[in-house]
């Protein structure tokens, strides 16, 4: 009984390290879980249900059964050889500049890390961050796991004002709202563009605003670009490295999973200046250090299919925007047509709806700490056994009521899926009318 007593004294001392006070909770846990159990419908996380393209495909079986017996190895650390080389072609083209696959491209275990190295390498105690609102859930955790303080700022709805459907691209920063985010503790700003959750692709004025105060204030830019091929109805993402005075201050990470409709596969990189990458390639080598080889060949594979293939109707970077136009066009129909409001993405897997109209279904909570949105989505799932992601997910502890009528769905699915998600909301729809 003593030892015992002593033991438990012993183990008292806290385990938790600071740095992960307050960032435990992850609405993907929760709302994954909440999907596997009770959907019938997953529109929830951001992930194709169809599959990735025969030509990679086979390129993995190429690289798993063939005669090089070293694919099964290490390669190195940094990025396999043929990846980052073909990577490197690949962005020379699309910035306008030479570039070393030594030196200007690192593969990281998809975007998720490439995010983690950035933060990790170049964000120092009491450094700022702006992050514009919302952002993938991930940029607050992970600059605070840095020693560093999220700033938010919104992009701000303008909503048009003939009764059309409102556009991802209604959603602004105010000019001087942003700037006066800056300051001399300002270390950098997340940009994603297009953005995740809102389909939102920067425009060049946008960009430009954003560039010359990173200049003006000697601030870097992590961009995150994971959906830069997911743009639609003739629009163009633009990168923001290829401006002006961006090039030496700015960190642009990719993902094979959104390129490819690979996800599971966890192929990222980032692609910059040797003054950022260095650090960044401190932080892999005593972290993950290697990524899969086989993986790395095979999407290697399929760039240089694509290099080969570049700006011409056969290339699948051409192909998917319009497949995926159109099944985010199928959705936008079935939500309207039954009252929620969907706003129209320019680019991503992703929309946002308005379900105001529905909010006779889930009566409010006075005095509830979480968001309707939330609670709405919740219960949707349970329910009518269709999931999304509520929006205020996407929004710091101090905005998350900021906008809560809003949530989100994964257009990126099989017709038969979304076939389905219409026929829940079309039943929803003549229950509420009949009632």
């Amino acid at each position: 009984m003593k030892m015992e007593r002593l033991w438990k004294a012993k183990m008292s001392r806290p385990v938790q390290a600071r740095r992960l006070e307050g960032i435990d909770k992850n609405i993907w846990v929760e709302f994954v879980k909440l999907a596997t159990t009770y959907s019938k419908v997953n529109l929830g996380q951001g992930f194709p249900d169809f599959p990735a393209p025969e030509f990679l495909r086979e390129a993995l079986m190429r690289a798993l059964s063939g005669g090089n017996h070293m694919l099964h190895q290490y390669t190195r650390a940094f990025g396999h050889p043929p990846l980052v080389k073909v990577l490197a072609q690949f962005f020379e083209k699309l910035l306008g500049r030479e570039l070393d696959p030594m030196t200007n491209v690192m593969v990281t275990v998809g975007a998720y890390q490439a995010l983690f190295c950035c933060f990790q390498a170049l964000v120092d105690e009491g450094d700022e961050v702006i992050i514009i609102e919302p952002f993938f859930d991930c940029y607050e955790p992970m600059v605070k796991m840095a020693g560093g303080t999220p700033v938010f700022v919104p992009l701000r709805p303008n909503p048009p004002k003939d009764g059309k459907l409102m556009s991802s691209a209604d959603w602004q920063l105010d000019p001087a709202e942003l700037a006066s985010k800056f300051s001399e503790r300002t270390k950098a700003i997340v940009l994603n563009s297009p953005n995740n959750p809102l389909g939102k692709v920067f425009s060049r004025g946008e960009l430009g605003l954003i560039a010359e105060l990173c200049v003006k204030h000697d601030v870097l830019c992590i961009s995150d670009e994971v959906y830069e091929w997911l743009v639609y109805d003739g629009k163009q993402h633009i990168r923001i490295a290829s401006l002006q005075g961006m090039w030496e201050r700015t960190v642009i990470i990719g993902s094979a999973g959104k390129t490819f409709s690979a996800t599971g596969w966890k192929v990222g990189w980032v692609v910059g200046p040797d003054r950022l990458l260095q650090h960044l390639r401190t932080v892999h080598q005593n972290s993950v250090y290697h990524c899969a080889t086989i993986a790395q060949e095979a999407v290697a594979q399929g760039f240089q299919r694509e290099l080969t293939l570049y700006g011409k109707p056969e290339s699948y970077f051409v192909q998917l925007p319009k497949e995926l136009q159109q099944k985010r066009d199928w959705l936008v129909q079935s939500l309207d047509g039954v009252g929620m409001k969907p706003i129209i993405p320019e680019g991503t897997y992703f929309l946002v709806a308005d379900i105001s109209p529905f909010k006779s279904d889930v009566p409010d909570v006075p005095n509830s700490d979480e968001p309707y949105d939330s609670r709405f989505a919740k219960w949707m799932v349970k329910n009518k056994g269709l999931a999304a992601i509520p929006l205020s997910a996407f929004y710091s502890e101090a905005h998350k009521n900021s906008y809560t009528n809003f949530i989100r769905f994964c257009f990126a699915k099989e017709e038969a899926t979304l076939k389905a998600a219409s026929d829940i909301l079309q039943k929803w729809k003549q229950e509420k009318t009949s009632s």
